[in-house]
Parts: C-alpha cells; sequence; structure tokens
C-alpha cells in the first residue's frame, strides 16, 4: 500500500440546542448582534452526563458502521481534543473501549481546533510506514465546559459535538501530504487556562491573522496535492467564525466548490468542526464520491493544518 484513504465518517450533536434569543437571556447580547459579528445562529450543547469520549464514541460507532469493517479491524484509533476532563484513561482508550476494539494504539492529540486535521496526517504516516492498517480519527469536544457564561465574546461562539472519519491502507492515496505549522509567538491569542479551565481569545488578533495569512498557506496546501484551488469540489475550514470561512475561502480562488458553513447551525466545535461538518456534507450528498476537499483547519496555539482528501 502507497497510501490511505477515508473509507467513511460520522458525527453526533447533543439534542440539547441553545440559539441567540437564549444567550440574550444570560448576558447582554442579541441575534442580530451575534449573526452580524460571527454569523451564528445556534449552538448544540451537552447535557451534563454526556462528555468528550461518549460523543467520540457516538461519532466514531457511526463512520465504523458505514465503512464495512469490523470493529477489529480497527488497529489505531486518534482523538483530536482540548476539552476531555480526564487524564488516563485517554478519550482514546475509552472510546476504544465503548466500542469492543481490540488492543488498539489509543492515542489523544491536543492541538485545539486543529486537532482533527493533525490527526488525520498522523493515521495517514501511521498507515503509510506500516505500523497500522484501518484508523479511527475522531474530534470531539464539550467547549461549553471551558466557556465563561459572562463574557459575551466567547460564550456566543462556542458549541459541543463529535465528527469521526474511518481511515484505511489504499493502493492509491486518497489522503494528500499535510501542510501543518504555528505561531508560537502568537500562541497566546487563544487560550483554555486556569483553574477551572476557561476559554480567553483576542478575537481581532486572531481574525486578523487569519484572513491575511491563512488564504495563501491553504493555496500551498492545495500544490502539494498536485491540484489548484479551482479544481476543489469543497473546501472544509475550521468552523470558528462566518466571518472568517466566507473570506479566506474567496481568497483562496475556490470558484467551484461547495463551502462548508456548518458554524451557523453549530457554532464554533474545535477539533469536532471539520469532521462534523464534512460528515454532514456527504450525509446530504453535497459533494460526490472522490471528489477533491480541502480540510485546513487553524487556531488555538496559532496552529494550522491541512490537506486535499478524496472525498469517501
Amino acid at each position: 500500500m502507497t497510501g490511505s484513504r477515508v473509507l467513511a465518517l460520522g458525527h453526533y450533536q447533543p439534542s440539547g440546542v441553545l440559539t441567540n434569543d437564549d444567550l440574550a437571556k444570560i448576558v447582554e447580547t442579541d441575534d442580530a448582534w451575534i449573526r452580524s459579528r460571527v454569523g451564528i445562529r445556534t449552538r448544540h450543547v451537552a447535557a451534563a452526563d454526556e462528555t468528550v469520549d461518549s460523543m467520540a464514541a457516538a461519532a466514531a460507532a457511526k463512520a465504523l458502521a458505514g465503512s464495512g469493517l469490523a470493529p477489529h479491524d480497527i488497529d489505531l484509533v486518534l482523538v483530536a481534543t482540548c476539552t476531555a476532563t480526564d487524564r488516563s484513561p485517554n478519550a482514546a482508550a475509552r472510546v476504544a473501549a465503548k466500542l469492543g476494539l481490540n488492543a488498539p494504539a489509543t492515542m489523544d492529540i491536543n492541538v485545539v481546533c486543529s486537532g482533527f486535521t493533525h490527526a488525520l496526517a498522523v493515521a495517514d504516516h501511521a498507515i503509510r510506514a506500516g505500523s497500522a492498517t484501518n484508523a479511527l480519527v475522531i474530534g470531539a469536544e464539550k467547549f461549553t465546559d471551558v466557556v465563561d457564561w459572562t463574557d459575551r465574546t466567547t460564550c456566543v461562539l462556542v458549541g459541543d459535538g463529535a465528527g469521526a472519519a474511518v481511515v484505511t491502507a489504499a493502493p492509491e492515496p486518497g489522503i494528500g501530504p499535510v501542510l501543518w505549522g504555528s505561531v508560537p509567538q502568537m500562541g497566546d491569542a487563544v487560550r483554555i487556562e486556569g483553574e477551572p479551565a476557561r476559554f480567553a481569545q483576542e478575537g481581532q488578533t486572531v481574525y486578523r491573522w487569519a484572513t491575511t495569512r491563512l488564504p495563501a498557506i491553504a493555496r500551498q496546501v492545495c500544490e502539494r496535492s498536485g491540484i489548484t484551488p479551482a479544481d476543489l469540489a469543497g473546501v472544509v475550514l475550521h468552523q470558528a467564525n462566518l466571518r472568517i470561512i466566507e473570506p479566506v475561502a474567496e481568497r483562496l480562488g475556490a470558484v467551484n466548490a461547495v463551502v462548508a458553513k456548518d458554524v451557523v447551525d453549530s457554532g464554533n466545535t474545535s477539533a469536532a468542526s471539520v469532521p462534523l461538518a464534512l460528515s454532514k456534507l456527504v450525509e446530504r450528498r453535497e459533494i460526490a464520491s472522490g471528489d477533491p476537499v480541502l480540510l485546513f483547519a487553524f487556531g488555538g496555539n496559532l496552529s494550522y493544518a491541512g490537506q486535499v482528501i478524496r472525498c469517501p
């Protein structure tokens, strides 16, 4: 095998929905203010008994069911998250236990909002190196656990959920080369710190960096896969803010692509946002099997990672 491909996708969102009007009862805000600044209409909020690993397992079970593989076929589980409460067992181990997997390697990956695209690259590398054959790659977050509900600049942004992909060895690569990196000197622009941990960010700093720097980096991702932005059938950026997604997609030049805008209904779900949005696009058949799709995430640590995949 010379590469890997995404075989199937799945997602999970809690049934609880928080609207902008609901938020207006908690903090000084309103629907028009939120929509004009971030484009978000609703977000899903996990119940007290819904955890990062339970949401991850639900999304992974859906992806596994769609893959045609059996639980014992999975030999690697990666969970991208920054909001798991417990350190050990990690979320990946708990997912493996819930799904009845047989002796897989299990690792959590914390690169905050770009965690899933980092984890997808790690799975691709492991399969190419021969240390894994079939992987579950999951992004899952309970971001509402770490938000300050008195801070209207951040509490309007976040939501909970999970998205998952089954990745398998393939004779022809279906996952292109990753381009990843960070801006460590600006890492404090997005933070989850303290006790209890709370999410904070320098919104304008992140906005300026994302809208000015990321289009060129995203074009480089396409170049590494040997395609142009015009060749893309889909663009799935980290669902941080509609005011970031729309200008970055426009400046990228993906004129023929469906651009994911799940942020409108789901809010910012951090590491879950890319697989969640991608799974929905595929489920709605807005992108056809085999189509090239750019996955590109950015955020915490001012880190970024992206690759072009072939749609399952």
